[in-house]
């Protein structure tokens, strides 16, 4: 837990860039505690999307796919 500063004194240069570590430090630990999860899913949403994609596809081919029909007379 940080102290209250105190009011007497200005704020210096060191007193900001030893805050930002402290906010840094905390921001690292949880992108890394957050990073598995993401990825995983990052995963099952490019297979589903590729899923996807692939049965439009093929549906629209079955759509416009013509049929030839040939009889010999």
């Amino acid at each position: 837990m940080t102290t209250a500063p105190d009011p007497s004194q200005p704020v210096s240069r060191g007193d900001i860039e030893s805050k930002l570590r402290e906010i840094r430090g905390e921001v690292d630990t949880t992108a890394t505690a957050a990073k598995p999860a993401a990825m995983a899913v990052a995963g099952v949403a490019a297979v589903l999307i590729i899923g996807a994609v692939y049965l439009l596809g093929r549906r629209k081919g079955k759509k416009k796919s013509t049929v030839v029909e040939i009889r010999r007379v």
